[in-house]
């Protein structure tokens, strides 16, 4: 059996960036083939794309969210995408911007089933969530790294709220740690 850090699979990864220009969304709407703009709904235009799967969200400020990749070299490719489309249209950019990552999304697998109930005293409840009636899944939120954990009750792990693939692996580790500490893992 693998380690549970070793089960850490991106799901998401949202980034942003931006373009020292104001752009004009309705004409973009109409030059950029599968976009969608529709104000009263979403204050930006969303450019779905097909490879890299990906939809950039791209707002009059000049901003771009890229959402939906699951790396984060896809993420970057998708802003390549939207720059090249941008330079096709005539709109110039400068320099490369720079993307900043905002979340990884993860999940991942313990492999074992786990007592929600007991986890959420053991861990103590100045860090944990857990109203089962509301949610299945108890929230725990982490210091280092800095991370929420979704913990569910068949074992499985999401974890929202990273910025690097490395915290997912650190989180699971320290998951690990914690509940064996405890005597929690099966």
């Amino acid at each position: 059996m693998s380690e549970p850090s070793e089960t850490i699979e991106i799901q998401n990864v949202v980034a942003s960036t931006a373009i020292d220009q104001e752009l004009e969304l309705e004409q973009l709407s109409m030059d950029l083939q599968g976009s969608d703009y529709n104000p009263e709904q979403f204050p930006g235009l969303v450019y779905r794309q097909t490879d890299p799967k990906a939809a950039v969200l791209i707002f009059r400020s000049g901003k771009l969210v890229s959402t939906g990749a699951n790396t984060v070299e896809a993420t970057e490719a998708s802003f390549e995408t939207v720059f090249d489309e941008f330079e096709t249209l005539g709109i110039s950019i400068s320099d490369e911007p720079e993307s900043t990552i905002q979340n990884i999304v993860m999940s991942g697998d313990l492999g074992t089933t786990l007592n929600l109930n007991a986890i959420a005293i053991g861990l103590g409840l100045e860090s944990v969530e857990y109203e089962p009636e509301q949610f299945p899944g108890l929230v725990y939120r982490m210091d280092e790294p800095d991370v929420v954990t979704l913990l569910f009750g068949s074992g499985k792990v999401v974890i929202t709220g990273a910025t690097a693939r490395e915290d997912g692996a650190d989180a699971m580790t320290h998951i690990t740690d914690e509940l064996d500490k405890l005597g929690l893992l099966a």
